[in-house]
């Protein structure tokens, strides 16, 4: 089978903010109840239109975008394609968005959660498998939900491997600042038809359009390491024949419906290491290298004073 992906990802655009705890602000800050469109209310800089014409002359293949959900966020859609010029054209168009905004002396943004006060930024993969002759695998219009074994195999692998899949989907120790209650990130390991507040969604289309979206990565994950994870539980589940659960009914975020995902970056690293079929795939030594910096990176987050810490405590001890 050959996997055909196409990315997503949304981003903050932030301007600057002298005197501010950070030196940015986002721009504008000042955007309420414009989620999911677009226009000048949203975006009174064009800079999404603006963006959208620089990515097409590019040729990055960006085809839908949109205003995300809080003030100065944004999304953008790519165009699928095999799995890795997915990855290169995801690389690329992070690369261009920051770019383009340093260039007006801004800064675009993919950290997972840049705001207490905001929601974190997603990066959702649409992945679908062909065969040899280019037909979608997932397709079966005389079976339950018009899906076949193979895409059921599929969810199911996704599944069984989503704790360790966090760990790349989700690769900085400020991930995890994006998941729990109310924050509209999966947070849980289930499937739905249609279902957004799902970690895997099955969107509505069949025929050639068949196709999973994975929402369980945040917009700071590496393309190349993201889609290649996705693609390994997917091949392991098709390899080993399992069964999804029931997909999910109404909304989501109930923990006693499903079981909760890692919640810190250890717990994601140590469910990575833990997944022996998983690290055969993606390669013993990567997987060591991998968990030898992340957690290398947690400790350093550990010894680090944050500005939390001196409100909470200094005032007070």
């Amino acid at each position: 089978m050959r996997p055909v992906v196409g990315p997503e990802l949304e981003y903050f655009l932030l301007e600057p903010a002298p005197g501010t705890a950070t030196g940015w602000r986002r721009s504008p800050d000042d955007v309420d109840g414009a989620g999911y469109s677009v226009g000048l209310r949203a975006d009174p800089g064009n800079h999404l239109l603006r963006t959208l014409r620089h990515l097409r002359d590019l040729g990055i293949g960006a085809v839908t975008a949109n205003h995300e959900y809080d003030s100065g966020q944004h999304e953008i859609n790519l165009i699928h394609s095999d799995a890795l010029d997915a990855a290169d054209r995801a690389f690329r168009f992070k690369a261009a968005v920051k770019e383009l905004a340093r260039k007006e002396g801004k800064l675009a943004t993919f950290m997972a959660k840049p705001y207490n006060d905001a929601v974190g930024s997603g990066f959702h993969l649409h992945l679908s498998c062909e065969d040899e002759h280019g037909r979608n695998t997932f397709d079966a219009p005389s079976a339950p939900y018009g899906l076949s074994d193979t895409a059921r195999h599929a969810i199911a692998g996704v599944l069984a491997h989503a704790p360790a899949l966090a760990a790349l989907l989700n690769p900085t120790v400020n991930s995890y600042k994006r998941f729990g209650p109310g924050s509209y990130a999966p947070w849980l390991i289930d499937w739905g038809l249609d279902n957004r507040t799902a970690m895997l969604r099955v969107p509505p289309e069949r025929g050639p359009g068949a196709r999973l979206e994975v929402r369980l990565g945040d917009a700071g994950a590496n393309p190349y390491l993201a889609i290649a994870a996705v693609a390994a539980a997917i091949l392991l589940g098709v390899q080993e024949g399992k069964e999804p659960p029931a997909p999910l009914e109404g909304a989501g975020y109930d923990p006693e419906k499903a079981p909760v995902l890692p919640m810190n970056m250890p717990a994601a690293l140590d469910a990575l290491e833990a997944d022996e079929p998983l690290v055969e795939v993606l390669g013993k030594e990567f997987t060591s290298s991998f968990l030898a910096f992340k957690r290398n990176e947690v400790e350093r987050f550990a010894r680090h004073v944050t500005d939390w810490e001196f409100t909470e405590y200094a005032y007070h001890l």
